[in-house]
């Protein structure tokens, strides 16, 4: 299961998650039926166990074996809520989101080791970056790279995946996170919230990726995380909807409300942030911004403004095609049995959607 040298890790990473699920040791060890004194060998890696026990624990803990097996690699962003009850919560949540970031990372590396799918190459923005505009421009330049300099984008996951990075939309607390291990990068996206919401936040997430390096100096030494977090969503609002559209789309006669619902419904965008950019833009200002904001649109608006028709994006989408197709293919030819299958669809398909097992070569 793991070598000697790792035990110590094991059960430092099982005391870390049993206090993030606010439990004593006495509490999980009772639930698993051992004495406490051997919960607290197991935490100080004085104490072996086997993979029953482990599965047990991991069960208990809410979190995946591999959690516990395998050193995650480090977070580059985790959206989370403000606000949380107590320190526990937060704990857990973090605790969720990087056991849900960290699975995620070894489904696309499967598949990635059977030779199934193909990782293309990381997108990282070359030019020097010393302010907030310099992340508007990287927005501009990863548009730029797509072919599309200020057309709508299409679906977000499509987007991340060219550029590289792996997205899944799934259920977890705060809005998402996202990291990059060697040659690969991959990101989470809560189901959570509004469409427009989840699309600025895997435009957030991909913004971290772009950034790379730059992120971690940009601003200067003495930037504080909430800047540096504004930063990217500079870039994530140009990336969503250039300011550069306002110039073209906005009457000469200084636009108006119904202009910008129809703005904010063909880029797929929060009413917040096609305001952000229309005060970006010079065409409102923060007078006019707050205004509009307290008379936001309804759902008929903006399902009026795109023609009763809206595109299903980060709901009904949990994955990208690509990968989708990379875990059929798996699937057809055997490598992976077909519960697997769908359980790495993450929601896309379900079991009784796949052929039977006898089925997939036929």
């Amino acid at each position: 299961m793991a070598s000697e040298t790792s035990w110590q890790e094991i059960g430092a990473r099982l005391g870390e998650a049993r206090r993030a699920a606010n439990l004593t040791q006495g509490e999980v060890a009772a639930r698993v039926g051992l004495e406490r004194t051997a919960m607290s060998k197991i935490e100080t890696g004085a104490r072996k166990i086997g993979a029953l026990e482990l599965t047990r624990l991991a069960d208990v803990l809410g979190m995946p074996v591999d959690h516990f097996l395998v050193a995650p690699p480090p977070v580059l962003s985790n959206r989370q809520p403000l606000l949380e009850e107590d320190e526990s919560v937060a704990t857990k949540s973090a605790f969720t989101v990087q056991a849900c970031l960290g699975a995620w990372l070894r489904d696309v590396r499967q598949l990635l080791e059977i030779g199934v799918l193909t990782q293309e190459p990381l997108w990282s923005y070359p030019h020097e970056v010393a302010d907030f505009n310099s992340y508007r421009l990287a927005a501009q330049w990863v548009r730029h790279r797509m072919n599309v300099p200020t057309e709508p984008l299409g679906s977000m996951v499509e987007v991340c995946a060219a550029a590289g990075q792996w997205p899944l939309v799934t259920d977890i607390p705060g809005d998402g996170a996202s990291l990059i291990d060697g040659d690969v990068a991959a990101s989470v996206i809560s189901l959570h919230g509004d469409p427009g919401r989840r699309r600025a936040t895997a435009a957030h997430e991909l913004g971290h990726m772009v950034m790379g390096d730059a992120y971690s100096n940009d601003l200067g030494v003495h930037a504080s995380i909430e800047e540096r977090e504004r930063a990217i969503e500079v870039f994530a609002a140009e990336l969503l909807l250039p300011v550069s559209v306002f110039s073209v789309a906005w009457s000469s006669t200084g636009g108006s409300r119904d202009q910008l619902i129809r703005l904010a419904a063909r880029y797929r965008v929060s009413w917040s942030l096609a305001l952000g950019q229309a005060e970006q833009a010079g065409v409102i200002d923060s007078a006019g911004r707050g205004a509009l904001m307290a008379n936001k649109p309804t759902k008929a608006e903006f399902m009026q403004a795109l023609g009763w028709t809206p595109e299903p994006d980060l709901s009904s989408v949990r994955v990208a095609p690509k990968y989708a197709d990379a875990v059929i293919s798996a699937f057809r030819v055997g490598v992976i049995s077909r519960a697997r299958a769908a359980e790495m669809m993450h929601g896309q398909i379900r079991l009784e959607d796949l052929p039977l097992e006898g089925e997939a070569n036929t």
